[in-house]
Parts: structure tokens; sequence; C-alpha cells
């Protein structure tokens, strides 16, 4: 029997798992499949049921596994990918999400987000997830890696205010949000989805006590809250420098930590959580 996590709300008012399983990694080793199904799987009896993917991870492949790992448990999913940007025009996003449907083996994407900025015209990408949403393909849709800026760029535009939430890397170590962008989306009563909770299973030396839950998201006890160490990334703008600099297209991600349900420490599902107060 699937147990049952704690919940936040969406500003549509459908409440979904604060926690969710990461898959970035997962689907490129054949001799790691059998592990990558189990922990899936493990996770959605555990009450994780919010999956998160991206056409970007293993160049769909992370796609296909889902579909091979829960398609029978569908129904109980809520399923989240992202479009590159080099796919964000509004034929674009819609054509790319006809493909992830596709290795997704399902209907519909429950939330589907422009995984980070990158040159996309981004009143098109707009336009095309309202077309996708009209014609059932995804239910909702939101943002990646985006800052306080591009947040007003977003909102700015017709229509940019029916964004669902804006994913993050914000963690005890990583606290840049805090300053100004988790106050913005507090503001506007938009959560924020966190990854790389644990910051690839390093945690901050000398300041951090504690580290517990709070909202959804993982959060620490640190001697100054606003020290230096802290300092404010302008977050697409930095995953655009790596891109561009970098021969794949994609910025770095999170940690794999899951444990499989043999026991066994592999290259498994990735947290994901909700912080309210964003």
């Amino acid at each position: 029997m699937t147990r049952s996590v704690p919940t936040v709300t969406l500003p549509s008012g459908e409440a979904i798992p604060k926690l969710g399983q990461g898959t970035w990694e997962m689907g490129e080793r054949p001799n790691a499949r059998k592990s990558e199904i189990a922990a899936l799987r493990e996770g959605v009896e555990l009450g994780i049921t919010l999956i998160d993917t991206a056409e970007m991870y293993g160049d769909g492949e992370s796609e296909k596994l889902i579909a091979e790992a829960l398609g029978d448990r569908r129904d109980e999913l809520f399923i989240v990918s992202k479009v590159y940007p080099h796919n964000g025009s509004e034929r674009g996003v819609q054509v790319a999400c006809e493909r992830s449907l596709k290795r997704l083996k399902t209907d519909r994407i429950d939330l589907y987000l422009l995984h980070w900025c990158g040159g996309e015209d981004l009143e098109g990408v707009v336009a095309g997830f309202e077309r996708l949403k009209r014609d059932g393909k995804i239910r909702h849709w939101g943002v990646n890696n985006f800052d306080t800026d591009d947040m007003e760029e977003l909102f700015a535009l017709d229509g940019g205010d029916a964004c669902a939430t804006d994913q993050i890397l914000y963690n005890v170590a990583r606290r840049g949000p805090e300053f100004d962008l988790l106050p913005w989306l507090r503001e506007r009563r938009m959560p924020a989805m966190a990854y790389s909770l644990v910051d690839h299973t390093r945690l901050p030396r000398g300041g951090a006590r504690r580290v517990g839950v709070s909202g959804g998201a993982c959060v620490g006890a640190c001697s100054s809250a606003r020290c230096s160490r802290f300092q404010r990334p302008p977050m697409s703008r930095t995953f655009g420098r790596i891109a561009r600099r970098s021969s794949s297209p994609c910025p770095p991600t999170n940690s794999r930590t899951s444990i499989s349900s043999s026991g066994r420490r592999g290259r498994s599902a990735r947290s994901k959580c909700f912080d309210r107060r964003g």
C-alpha cells in the first residue's frame, strides 16, 4: 500500500507531494537499469509519487525508464518534465512535448518546465505552454533556474503569471535564493521547487549545526544566514555561462543519493522538494 507524504498547494489549488524523485543520469547504464527501476518503484511505495525528469536526461532515456518502471501506476503519479531552451519557441515546446509524451508513454505531463534561460523566445514559450494546456497535453507549466529578474520578465508577459513554480538550486549550503527570489515568490503565493537538496552529499563546513525540514525544503541553522558565503548567485545567467563554455548544452545539476530497494547505494533517484515559503 502506498504511503502518504506531506503536500504543498500549487497556485491552481491542486495539492501535490512536497518530496519527489529526480532521475538525472538514470536510464544511461544498462547494468544499472534493474536497480534504478527498483528504486523508483520503492519510492512510489513510500509515497514519493512526484517524478522529475527532462528531455535532457540521457537524451530522453530517463523518460523511457520512467515509462518502463511506473507505466502501470501512471494515475498515481505527478510527472514533471522539462524542455531544452533551444526548443524554446511556441512551436518548439509543442513538438518537444510530443516527443516526451511518447517516451513516457502517457497522454499528459502534469508539470512542464522550461529548463533554464538560454536565448529562447520567452513569449513564444508561454504561448506554447498555454496551447499544450488547452490541448490537455500538460496540466501545469513552470520554469527552472530562473532568478528574480527572469521571473519579473516572465510575469510582464501576457499569461506569464500562470507559471506554477520555479525549480531552483537551493539547499543548506546554497542559500542565495533567500535574499530576493524566495520573498518574491512568496508575495505571489508561488511555491519554489528545490533540487540538489544535499548538495551532492556535501554539507557546509564550519557553520551548519543541524539540518532539518521546514516547509518542505532542506534548511540549516547557521551561525549567520547572511554571511558572505551565501552571496546571491544570478542563477540563470550562471547556468548560461556554463552551458556556453561546455561542450554539453546542459547546466550541471543534482546529486544521486537514493538507496535502491536492495539496500545498495547506486545511481538512482535524486530528491526534489517544494518549499511553500516560496
